[in-house]
């Protein structure tokens, strides 16, 4: 992936989002990012990460009939990197975004609340 494509890809405010609410968790599933972003269009969630899977930068893993997203190892070390410190730097971006992800409790109950 080149730096426009990298770049295009996080130029959408769910998409950023998503990418760093993933990288600060390790994985999520479509209905923990609609309760962290307070969406309830689960295809808009969907389809976002669909464009960040299918540019490489998302990896999926199958649970049942759920799907858990996770940044992807194998992204270029530059990407990687900009993720990271975009997170670290920009903590306050996403606070409250992880706020409402956590109301939903710790996981694995969070996970047997929405995805089971």
């Amino acid at each position: 992936m080149n730096p426009t494509e990298f770049y295009k890809n996080l130029a959408d405010d769910i998409r950023l989002k998503s990418i760093l609410l993933i990288a600060e968790e390790g994985e999520l599933c479509v209905c923990e990012l609609m309760a962290a972003l307070a969406e309830s269009s689960q295809p808009k969630i969907s389809r976002h990460l669909a464009v960040l899977k299918s540019s490489g930068l998302l990896l999926t893993r199958k649970q049942k009939q759920w799907v858990f997203y996770s940044i992807n190892p194998d992204v270029a070390t530059w990407a990687q990197q900009v993720i990271s410190l975009t997170l670290k730097e920009n903590i306050n971006f996403i606070t409250p975004h992880l706020q409402a992800l956590h109301l939903m409790g710790a996981r694995p109950e969070r996970i047997a609340t929405c995805c089971e």
